[in-house]
């Protein structure tokens, strides 16, 4: 007896340890991992970092997850009702588990035999989405509810809810409410209504599959089941109800005008904080960059590039359409998959777009379009530049034809179009991209508002552009500060990240003659100082390589018994002839050097340079801010060495900043997410060269601009510095040149170095870009003159002869010199006087007038004439080439 009460005992003992032991050690195993809760304490969700520009407008944004954290007092309390509804109704009543849900969900997906419902509630959700992974397994569902239980023990209910609605995901990109309620309605979380909150409730559950924009229908069923349970838990009435059911929902995500203005400007700042911080802070840490961008001015530059690069296309010749579509299914097809795009970015004034044509009436001379669904109008002068037809410009920039441009299209064909003119809307419309419509009522409803189809709206008109295939870059920079305003390093971003600004070196051509005259300026030269532009011939003797020996296996060279050597027969030396010329093939003899520069003349600069020394100019280069390698020839004085388009607009900020050269600056101050201060940036200047000699180069390029190959910046008129440049076979275009605090570059050419074809000199290509940018930077700028420091003074002198003017010069001038080094001598010109003028140089190859706006207006109404000037009267528009004076594309292939 004593014995079975024993075993009894044991049996029992055994039916109350073991569970214990069982539980105790599932316990031990599914919370041995689990991570610690404490760091719900501090809050640190991943956020966005922010680059700011100069006024604090946001121009990037950088993020893994789009998520803006709000305080729970900012959200509406219909809002906080929609998600209990919808989520967990019993949430201020559970410990963080609702054991009837999970009994619930088990009955049902049993019955489906399929996971079809879930049983978590708020808690648990915000377990899962900070501490476990996604994955459906009995496991994380056990660790889930562990940690739904801790969390409930450490946070309040508010604090919960706080970590749920600025953690989960909603669809769209949108991370936490704050984003849901930008990105859907284009509001802040607080403006929300029942209608829309209860849309908004409805997504977490699948983002994907209930989103607006994808699946309106499935949304709005979703929408109508949260209201429904708000009714059924009491939290709103059912006229509230049946308000918020009525309601039209308009989708309109809020847009920022400002953001991606300047693509190549921040992707050198999110470059340069991913390198110096590191990825996470960059991405998750919500940090705040402010920078020097000028909004207005990177707007400008935007617009100039494009203008410059179509331009160029026009002159180029039209290439044909993008592709044909020849059945009438396709065209649907495409026009169907446009609207789709267009419903999030609707059409635009200057915006470019893929359109349809449909038809041509060769009477009326008129394309008819469509994009998307909307129809629209090509007037003959938008589009008559086709009519240099080129089909082929990477094998030849010349090879196009004249033909009827109206030939030229056909129905089907895809051809890129920018809008020129949206008609008015009889009525305001509001923006929007879609409409969730609500359920109809009685009488009382408003009515509702009708649409107009798309196809149904009055045309728009276009005009037809094509896809450039040549680049183009602007930097402009603030050269007191360094501050860069604006960058453009290509055409366009999506197609390349490549930034020509500051990671393409190219040749500058003519452009880097100011480097050698600063050198020499900073010497014993003067402006007036007279050099001979005659011809000139260098020999250079060839270095010739051995060849290298022939050797055994074993390292031993290999003679020949039959060779025999002339030791004392020395070889001739290989020499090689270089005749450097002017662009014109002419010589001019005595010259000046305002009147080298304004013309630039390539010979002039060459025996500037001879004597300067190569190496004391390369000094300068270094001083005035080129670090790339510089060639030790005399080739340098044609800008035969390769450097960067940042590196010339800090060449020529530093002449504009009297001498001083301050480091390029584009982020001014780092903060992280509490506002504490990783970095800030504060102008860096050192004086380089003498304020004296940096203004007697101003002075000069002003010259190249008022008479020189710079003619075309006389449109802005004001003053200006520029000076163009032009590389071997017309590869690159350059324009660098700055008024009073604002300094700006612009390079053009093709990445694969070829020719930019007939005439596509600095003054055609790329003059226009810089002249569009600056007019359109200093709308608002009253003009200024240069500062003039003290050390200098201006003389009247002969312009033929350099030397003082007597009363009797018939070609006088007011010559600036440093102090101490005016001319001596009376010039023995005797001839009758004219009349004074500050700038009058020998103008025979460019305007003195200042340029019509012909020029600049847009290449797709007008083309300005060309035509031979009058060295007697001042031409109205280009000379021969633009640039007639320009480059150095006539020397032997290879040399500068």
């Amino acid at each position: 007896m004593q014995r079975l009460k024993k075993i009894t005992l044991y049996i029992l003992g055994i039916f109350v340890v073991l569970p214990l032991v069982l539980a105790a050690s599932s316990y031990f195993i599914f919370t041995r991992n689990l991570p610690h809760i404490e760091a719900l304490d501090e809050y640190r969700p991943n956020l966005i970092t922010k680059v700011y520009s100069r006024d604090g407008s946001i121009i990037g944004e950088y993020y893994i997850e789009r998520r803006k954290v709000v305080a729970l007092n900012k959200i509406p309390d219909h809002l906080l009702k929609a998600f209990l509804a919808a989520e967990d109704a019993k949430f201020f009543q559970h410990k963080g588990i609702d054991y009837l849900s999970i009994v619930r969900a088990f009955y049902k997906n049993m019955s489906a035999g399929k996971i079809v419902q879930g049983g978590s509630t708020i808690t648990q959700q915000v377990a899962k989405s900070f501490f476990l992974s996604p994955e459906r397994r009995v496991v994380r569902k056990v660790k889930e509810a562990i940690l739904a239980y801790r969390i409930e023990k450490r946070l309040s209910k508010e604090d919960i809810l706080y970590l749920y609605l600025n953690q989960i995901y909603f669809g769209s990109g949108a991370y936490g409410i704050q984003a849901a309620a930008e990105s859907y309605y284009g509001k802040d979380v607080e403006d929300l209504d029942i209608a829309e909150s209860a849309l908004l409730a409805g997504l977490p559950k699948a983002p994907s599959n209930y989103s607006p924009y994808q699946n309106p229908k499935l949304a709005r069923k979703r929408q109508k089941f949260v209201i429904q349970r708000m009714v059924e838990e009491n939290y709103i009435s059912r006229d509230q109800a049946d308000n918020a059911l009525n309601r039209n929902i308009i989708l309109k995500p809020k847009r920022n005008q400002n953001l991606w203005v300047a693509p190549y400007f921040t992707e050198h700042v999110r470059r340069y904080v991913e390198n110096n911080y590191g990825k996470d802070l960059l991405y998750q840490g919500g940090l705040h960059i402010f920078t020097t961008l000028d909004i207005n001015m990177q707007r400008a530059a935007n617009e100039a590039v494009d203008y410059g690069l179509r331009g160029y296309e026009r002159r180029r010749g039209y290439r044909g359409p993008i592709f044909t579509l020849t059945e009438e299914k396709d065209i649907k097809l495409f026009s169907k998959e446009m609207d789709r795009k267009l419903l999030r970015n609707p059409l635009k004034l200057n915006s470019v777009y893929q359109g349809v044509v449909r038809s041509v009436d060769p009477r009326r001379k008129i394309i008819h379009v469509t994009v998307g669904s909307r129809k629209a109008k090509i007037k003959y002068r938008n589009f008559a530049w086709a009519k240099l037809y080129n089909p082929n410009p990477k094998l030849d920039p010349d090879g196009g034809k004249i033909v009827d441009p109206l030939t030229l299209f056909n129905p089907g064909d895809v051809i890129n179009v920018k809008v020129r003119y949206i008609p008015e809307p009889k009525e305001p419309v509001e923006p929007k991209i879609a409409t969730i419509h609500g359920e109809s009522t009685g009488s009382n409803e408003e009515p509702a508002q009708v649409e107009t189809p798309i196809k149904d709206l009055p045309p728009i008109y276009l005009r037809l552009v094509q896809e450039p295939l040549a680049e183009a870059a602007l930097v402009a920079i603030e050269p007191s500060t360094g501050y860069v305003k604006a960058m453009v390093g290509g055409s366009s971003f999506k197609k390349t990240q490549f930034n020509r600004v500051i990671q393409a070196k190219r040749q500058p051509g003519s452009a880097f003659k100011p480097i050698t005259y600063v050198t020499a300026l900073d010497g014993d030269y003067t402006p007036a100082t007279i050099v001979v532009d005659s011809p000139i011939v260098f020999e250079e003797i060839v270095q010739k390589k051995e060849p290298e020996p022939e050797l055994d296996e074993n390292g031993v060279e290999i003679i020949d018994p039959d060779a025999t050597k002339l030791l004392a027969e020395e070889e001739e030396p290989e020499t090689w002839d270089w005749t450097p010329r002017n662009f014109e093939k002419k010589f001019h003899g005595p010259t000046t050097i305002r009147q080298a520069l304004a013309k630039s003349r390539n010979v002039v600069t060459i025996k500037v340079l001879r004597d300067v020394g190569v190496r004391k100019a390369i000094e300068t280069a270094r001083k005035l801010g080129i670090d790339s390698e510089l060639a030790p020839d005399l080739s340098l004085a044609l800008g035969s060495s390769a450097v960067t388009l940042m590196e010339m607009t800090r060449v020529f900020s530093t002449i504009a900043n009297l001498g001083v050269r301050t480091e390029p600056i584009y982020i001014t101050k780092i903060l992280d997410r509490y506002g504490n201060t990783l970095e800030e940036n504060t102008p860096v200047s050192e004086e380089v060269i003498s304020p004296q000699t940096a203004y007697l180069m101003s002075n000069l390029l002003q010259g190249v601009v008022e008479n020189g190959t710079g003619w075309r910046a006389r449109a802005l008129k004001r003053p200006a510095a520029g000076k163009t440049g032009t590389t071997n076979n017309l590869n690159d275009a350059w324009f660098m040149g700055y008024v009073p605090n604002l300094v700006a570059g612009v390079w053009f050419g093709h990445d694969n170095e070829k020719p930019l074809g007939k005439n596509e000199t600095g003054s055609k290509a790329a003059a226009p870009i810089w002249v569009k940018f600056m007019k359109k930077a200093l709308e608002d700028v009253p003009p200024e003159n240069f500062p003039i420091p003290d050390g200098v003074e201006f003389v009247r002198i002969d312009k033929e002869t350099g030397l003082l003017a007597s009363s009797s010069t018939k070609e006088a001038l007011f010559e600036v010199f440093k102090t101490g080094t005016t001319p001596t001598s009376v010039s023995p010109t005797v001839d009758t006087p004219s009349e004074d003028d500050f700038f009058m140089i020998d103008a025979e190859e460019a305007p003195t007038e200042t340029p019509t706006e012909s020029f600049i207006e847009d290449y797709d109404d007008i083309d300005a004439p060309e035509s031979e000037p009058d060295p007697l009267q001042s031409p109205r528009v280009s000379p021969r080439t633009d640039e007639t004076q320009e480059e150095e594309n006539t020397l032997p292939q290879g040399t500068l």
